[in-house]
């Protein structure tokens, strides 16, 4: 595996699962994979579980970790070709990719959308380069369109919390007071397309998907009705794709209180599991009361980032 960067490229879901429960049972089993190696975990931008749990992962496969915040300890750097650099960057991606390259045999990129140029972020700019001129395996630790590592922790959890063989799987959009990118969703309805569950998205108008991540999953605007006996309620904010609405790119569109995820709506479902990626804005998009309650699942879930990652690298050193 030379990208990890979507569902495809892990390959048949049922042994990627076998895989990480073999992981989670020995976390160490690989240790000798990543001797004398060293993965670098470049971050555009803040991160708390993605830092922590890939991290985690990578001492679990024995790999060294260089860490580095491009926004805080380097130079700032400029991504665009053609640019005049007279202003406040002072080192262009295309040199400093094959120097951070030069220092390591795998790399992690965490970078965010601008949410102001839909073309721009969902062409995933900075991503590509690192893929393109790096020369080295590289893995995304989210990126303008795709989280992929929160994705695959979401399903391993689903896989080991769910109480029956095909169970439903309800993504809701949720209220936020600030725009957020679709990276999270995205991933987790491409993610869900590709496994063995009956999903369904539920959202307010205008705020569809791209089909790229969303496929053919079922779309109902009411919520209510789409949490009906739903097995998990995974909740999460996303800001106008624009896929209807081009020139709302980015914007937020609606405010309703009334989606915020409380005991009302879990109460429709089949006595659902309770998801989020965290962090969550509590009482906006989750009341105390669901995600304190012994159904929600937003701490194991955390915890699965480490194996999702440990997956990812693991499959990644055995293939250099």
């Amino acid at each position: 595996m030379r990208t990890f960067l979507h569902v495809a490229d892990i390959g048949p879901l049922g042994q990627a699962l076998e895989e990480a429960a073999e992981i989670k049972h020995e976390r160490y089993r690989y240790e000798q994979l990543g001797r004398h190696k060293t993965v670098l975990l470049i971050f555009f931008n803040n991160s708390l579980r993605t830092r922590l749990s890939t991290q985690k992962a990578a001492r679990n496969l024995g790999l060294d970790v260089i860490v580095l915040d491009v926004n805080q300890g380097a130079w700032k750097l400029e991504t665009e070709r053609g640019v005049v650099m007279d202003g406040d960057k002072s080192e262009h991606l295309l040199e400093a990719i094959p120097v951070m390259a030069s220092f390591c045999d795998l790399i992690g990129v965490r970078t965010f959308a601008g949410l102001t140029d839909r073309e721009a972020d969902y062409a995933e700019n900075v991503l590509s380069q690192f893929v393109r001129y790096s020369g080295r395996p590289v893995f995304s630790m989210e990126s303008a369109t795709a989280h992929p590592l929160q994705a695959f922790a979401d399903l391993i959890t689903i896989n080991e919390y769910k109480e029956k063989a095909r169970p439903k799987v309800v993504l809701t959009w949720a209220p936020h007071p600030r725009a957020l990118p679709q990276a999270v969703p995205n991933s987790f309805a491409q993610w869900m397309q590709a496994a063995d569950v009956d999903f369904v998205i539920t959202h307010p108008e205008g705020y569809e998907l791209d089909p790229l991540f969303a496929g053919n999953a079922r779309v109902e605007y009411d919520q209510m009705k789409a949490l009906e006996g739903a097995d998990f309620v995974y909740a999460k904010n996303w800001s106008c794709p624009g896929v209807t609405r081009p020139a709302d790119y980015g914007k937020i569109l609606c405010n309703d209180r009334s989606w915020t995820i409380d005991s009302a709506h879990m109460a429709v479902t089949a006595d659902a599991h309770f998801m989020h990626c965290l962090p969550v804005r509590r009482n906006m998009i989750v009341t105390d009361d669901v995600i304190e309650s012994p159904r929600s699942l937003v701490i194991p879930e955390a915890a699965n980032r480490e194996i999702s990652a440990t997956v990812v690298l693991k499959r990644m050193l055995e293939n250099l």
